[in-house]
């Protein structure tokens, strides 16, 4: 090796690199351009294995002229050597200096080629196993010596990179160069020894959620295994893990998805040539080659990264394509005699450029035709404002059924010059192929942004099923049970499909009690309403805007029913617009993961959970996530019930489900929002069995300013919180079996620090109901005057304490109770509370008649008499109070 270069010195530098997250290969890369670049210097991008730098730290690193990259002066850089990858992407801060006109840039590499691969002066790119097997064959034919130490680090990069010659990528060049390399004196045992890893604790238990996860899934005639774990904290030789599962299951194409701390991961191997994994983990962001490729992904989620990997595989599989698996569905379609203008709008709403005709006969959807925008915009542009679709739609339209091949979805859209194709199935639109989609397909160039948001409009994830009916029968009543199985029967003589969704679902993971019914219809779900009360001879209230009802059986119990449906926001922070569709759409609508899943009551399937986002692997990380980027630019509300989750089931917020919260704030959506929606989000988290966290919480992302600017979780404020906690938690062992607001408790501390006319202006920005806003706005202060008054006035008769307490109501009462600190007054009060409230007299008007009291208000005077004489424990029976009346009017 020649002479170390001085980096402080030295003003044309050689700088030799790969890419970021460097294995073996990459590390014999560098040592080969090493002996190739005698006055060079080896520099990593970023980070690298565990096991590579615990490598480099005890034994080899007296073979490298490495410097860090921090001590790298880039504008000294002349030449540029790149090995084992050529995309900008994964070389870290290097690419900043890519297009600088002095520098001259050499590749080695052995990855497929990319449209934004690094373009060099020289370029030496062959498809062997691995890159290191390029760089032998040039040491060897330029007759260049190796040392024993130098050779064992080269062939250890060949054995890590084609699986000690097991991969389908191993070529004749890669056994070539590794018969080179032994005959220089390459050590066997060490390679043995650095490859055949033990796996640590951690490791052995991802591997085992990996293979719990394994799922097979069969995509255009190819299987494909598919695998989704999460940690929260990072395991190294994801790849390794993934490499023993391929051996262990026998698998031809696998993808592994790992969540680790706030990053995602995406390991590929294929062994098969109709799966080329460097293509499509390209196009997610990474790199590699056709049968081994990786990617690391950042601001997204998994259910993100997992529908656009499918996404990516249903496109790029080159096997036999069908309908089924290349349309949209629904399909988007318009009523024949809706005017053009609705019929544009429509288009706008959905980016579509051409909408079904169909029109209702005989209660039954017919199909009959198709309008386009260009036709649509062209009648608007001639003033036929008044005209409907009906009148210029194009009626030739052909038709495929769902198991067309790609020959005849061709013949259709091409060649009889077809805008869009409807898929249909026993005269049932299932969904439909645009042009577009095909001229997709074909020429294989759909480019899919790494920030795409996954399109409820696609081919969604495919569900994890399992049966969970032993767990329904032991946690849920007879009562229930039956309600949900004759749910199921209705729906199976209507023919369509039935899910108990939402909390209710959740909750049975949980062990939490939750007889909240939500019943989602796949079809018509007032229909189903409709005919179910009848079956139970119950009640209904039906809300057809949205589809939804709610059944009231006799013994008062209450389900809610709503019809399959997806929703789509005009703007940020807009009210959902609502339309039928699928249960796969339906659950991807909702707020979070752990919200989504579902359980089929049809007969045949009765108990088969339904699990489309992962959800039941949150509830078991007890992890709150989005489903996707946009939710709470869609519907801001959901942060507040981020957060009331979270509290209420002991869970965190996701690292990116937290960065979007920041976000949404930071954007000042909340302004955008009415202050009713926003008041009845915080009643909801009062409403919590201890709300203090929460707002805690409220005040870690900035909310509480939408309350009210000066709005501040004090010491005094949070103190005042765990009183309230204690003070309902005794007024609720009284038994008093009387009802109050629990939230309005909470409300009124929250808002004691400011004056009446800010409280006023809380209010009214609330939107709350004035038989509210005397709570806080009156009443909560004159209960601070009476607090005033009996801190100044105690010990006085029970008398008139109970005429100072009487006019308030519970709510009222509670409060001063929980803000007090004097203790005399709390006990005062808590005897109104436990004793002076139930007293009573037992004599009337007629009583005072009978002794000859003449009738008038001297009664009332009278009564309050005996009544304040009674509460002072001066008289106590029925024969007491008549004594103490006639020596009163006496």
């Amino acid at each position: 090796m020649g002479e170390a270069t001085d980096i402080e010195t030295a003003e044309d530098l050689t700088v030799i690199t790969t890419h970021m997250n460097a294995d073996f290969d990459a590390m014999a890369c560098m040592l080969a351009a090493q002996k190739l670049y005698p006055d060079s210097i080896v520099v990593f991008p970023g980070s690298h294995e565990k096991t590579l730098r615990n490598f480099f730290v005890q034994s080899m690193v007296y073979l490298f002229n490495m410097a860090d990259i921090r001590d790298i002066d880039f504008q000294k850089i002349r030449r540029l050597v790149l090995v084992d990858t050529r995309q900008p992407a994964r070389i870290g801060r290097f690419a900043e200096i890519l297009g600088k006109e002095d520098l001259e840039i050499h590749i080695y590499d052995h990855h497929s080629a990319f449209k934004n691969d690094i373009k060099g002066h020289v370029e030496v790119v062959e498809p062997t196993g691995a890159a290191i097997s390029i760089l032998t064959r040039i040491i060897r034919e330029r007759e260049i010596p190796l040392s024993p130490d130098e050779a064992t680090i080269m062939c250890l990069g060949i054995y890590e990179d084609t699986g000690s010659f097991t991969f389908s990528s191993t070529t004749e060049a890669d056994f070539l160069a590794a018969a080179f390399l032994l005959g220089q004196g390459a050590k066997l045992d060490i390679i043995s020894n650095l490859t055949a890893r033990e796996m640590s604790f951690e490791q052995v238990g991802l591997l085992n959620d990996m293979v719990q996860a394994l799922v097979r899934r069969h995509i255009k005639g190819v299987e494909i295994a598919m695998t989704i774990v999460s940690t929260e904290h990072y395991v190294p030789d994801f790849a390794f893990l993934v490499h023993k599962m391929v051996k262990m299951e026998n698998i031809p194409v696998i993808f592994a998805i790992g969540r680790m701390d706030s990053k995602i991961y995406v390991v590929a191997r294929s062994r098969i040539s109709d799966v080329d994994v460097g293509v499509i983990i390209g196009k997610m962001g990474g790199g590699g080659h056709a049968f081994a490729a990786s990617a690391s992904i950042k601001d997204k989620t998994l259910v993100q990264v997992e529908q656009e990997l499918l996404d990516i595989l249903y496109r790029e599989i080159n096997s036999s394509k069908q309908a089924r698996d290349l349309m949209s569905s629904p399909a988007i379609r318009v009523d024949a005699d809706i005017p053009l203008e609705e019929a544009r709008n429509l288009m706008t709403r959905y980016n579509v450029n051409a909408l079904l005709v169909t029109e209702s006969q005989r209660d039954q959807e017919a199909l009959l035709g198709y309008i386009s925008r260009q036709i649509i915009a062209k009648a608007l542009y001639l003033k036929l404002d008044k005209a409907v679709v009906r009148e210029y739609m194009s009626t030739e339209l052909g038709t495929v059924g769902p198991d067309a091949e790609l020959p005849d979805i061709q013949e259709q859209i091409i060649e009889n010059k077809q805008r869009i194709l409807p898929v249909m199935e026993n005269g049932k639109i299932l969904g439909v192929i645009t042009r577009t989609d095909l001229l997709n397909i074909l020429i294989q160039q759909t480019d899919y942004a790494e920030k795409k948001q996954p399109d409820p409009f696609m081919e969604m994830v495919n569900a994890r099923t399992r049966s969970i009916l032993r767990l329904m029968k032991e946690r849920l009543s007879d009562y229930i049970m039956e309600i949900l199985v004759s749910a199921g029967q209705v729906a199976d003589q209507l023919g369509f499909g039935a899910y108990a969704v939402g909390g209710f679902v959740r909750d049975l993971f949980l062990y939490r009690v939750n007889e909240d019914i939500d019943i989602v219809i796949e079809g018509n779900g007032i229909e189903f309403a409709k005919t179910y009360a009848r079956l139970k001879k119950a009640r209904i209230h039906t809300y057809e805007k949205f589809g939804t009802a709610v059944v009231i059986f006799p013994d008062g119990f209450k389900i809610d029913i709503a019809t399959a449906r997806m929703e789509y926001y005009r703007f940020p922070a807009d009210l959902p617009n609502v339309e039928m569709s699928s249960i796969k759409l339906d659950l991807f609508r909702r707020d979070f993961t752990i919200n989504t899943l579902a359980v089929q009551l049809n007969a045949v399937k009765f108990g088969i959970l339904i699990d489309f986002f992962a959800a039941q692997k949150d509830l078991k990380e007890k992890v709150i996530r989005i489903l996707h980027n946009l939710s709470f630019v869609e519907d801001p509300t959901r942060i507040f019930r981020a957060i009331r989750f979270e509290q209420r089931f002991g869970f965190s917020i996701g690292k990116l489900t937290a960065g979007l919260i920041k976000n949404a704030v930071k954007m000042d959506l909340f302004n955008k929002l009415s202050g009713r929606r926003i008041f009845n989000e915080l009643r909801q988290i009062l409403e919590e069995a201890d709300p203090t966290p929460a707002v805690q919480r409220m005040h870690d992302f900035d909310l509480l300013k939408y309350i009210h600017p000066e709005l501040k979780p004090s010491a005094k404020l949070l103190s005042n919180f765990q009183a309230v906690k204690k003070v309902l938690d005794w007024h609720d062992l009284l038994f008093l079996d009387e009802e109050y607001l629990q939230w309005a408790v909470y409300l009124m501390v929250m808002l004691r620090q400011f004056k009446p006319d800010t409280t006023r202006a809380i209010c009214e920005r609330f939107e709350m109901a004035s038989r509210y806003q005397v709570i806080f706005c009156e009443e909560r202060y004159r209960g601070d005057q009476c607090l005033f008054w009996l801190r100044r006035n105690l010990p006085i008769e029970n008398s008139k304490i109970y005429r100072e307490l009487s006019e308030f109501r519970v709510e009222v009462l509670l409060y001063m109770m929980a803000v007090t600190r004097n203790e005399a007054v709390r006990k005062a009060i808590s005897n109104y509370f436990t004793q002076l409230r139930q007293v009573a007299i037992s004599i009337r008007g007629k009583d005072l008649q009978r002794i000859g009291v003449k009738p008038g208000p001297v009664y009332r005077e009278i009564l309050d008499a005996a009544l304040n004489a009674k509460l002072n424990g001066r008289i106590k029976t029925r024969s007491d109070e008549l004594n103490f009346v006639r020596n009163y009017v006496a």
